[in-house]
């Protein structure tokens, strides 16, 4: 594959890698739909957030195309997991705190937590929700704050009401400002980056 480099589209690619945010991961369990799990990517993208998690142990892992330039799948890593434990286990060690959004009276408000840890939030299927074993397995149950008689979002529309305010969050904290890889680590993404 050609490199397609410009002075404009590295500039532009330097400053999107450099707000990436390696802190902060969302978790797609058993997401039926995969137009909410494209639109979760692009919101992801949006957000600077460099990696989405697939935890499939009960739908099949959706099917995305990588081929259209609107695609955020290019732009965002994809890491899959078909075991619940073996995924939770793993963010845990790479010491991410498990932040899943249920809605139960142990569940904090999104705007009464701190979304500048290194969280991964957990998102469930559009049916089932979070699964009971994720659930009990997290750090934080937290729940986005409703007004009307109908207490659930589409799953898309909540991943980006959730990394948004993360994303208000971590800026009033300046985490958008500084790079969060090594700019040695920085140098290989624009150059992988390049070739997409």
């Amino acid at each position: 594959m050609r490199e397609f480099r410009t002075k404009q589209r590295i500039d532009k690619i330097t400053s999107v890698l450099s707000a990436r945010q390696h802190t902060l991961r969302v978790v797609l369990e058993n997401i039926h739909d995969p137009h909410n799990v494209s639109a979760i990517y692009r919101t992801c993208d949006a957000a600077g957030i460099p990696k989405v998690t697939l935890l499939y142990n009960v739908e099949e892992f959706p099917k995305l195309s990588k081929t259209s330039s609107a695609s955020a799948k290019k732009w965002v890593e994809t890491e899959k997991f078909s075991e619940a434990e073996k995924c939770i286990t793993s963010l845990k060690n790479y010491g991410y705190k498990i932040y899943s959004s249920v809605l139960n009276k142990n569940s904090k408000s999104i705007y009464d937590i701190d979304l500048t840890d290194k969280i991964a939030i957990v998102l469930g299927n559009e049916s089932r929700g979070v699964s009971s074993e994720v659930a009990e397995s997290s750090d934080e149950l937290i729940y986005i704050p409703m007004r009307g008689m109908i207490q659930s979002l589409n799953v898309s529309v909540a991943n980006a009401v959730i990394l948004y305010e993360a994303q208000r969050q971590r800026m009033l904290k300046g985490m958008y400002d500084t790079s969060q890889v090594t700019e040695e680590r920085l140098n290989e993404l624009i150059d992988d980056w390049c070739r997409k």
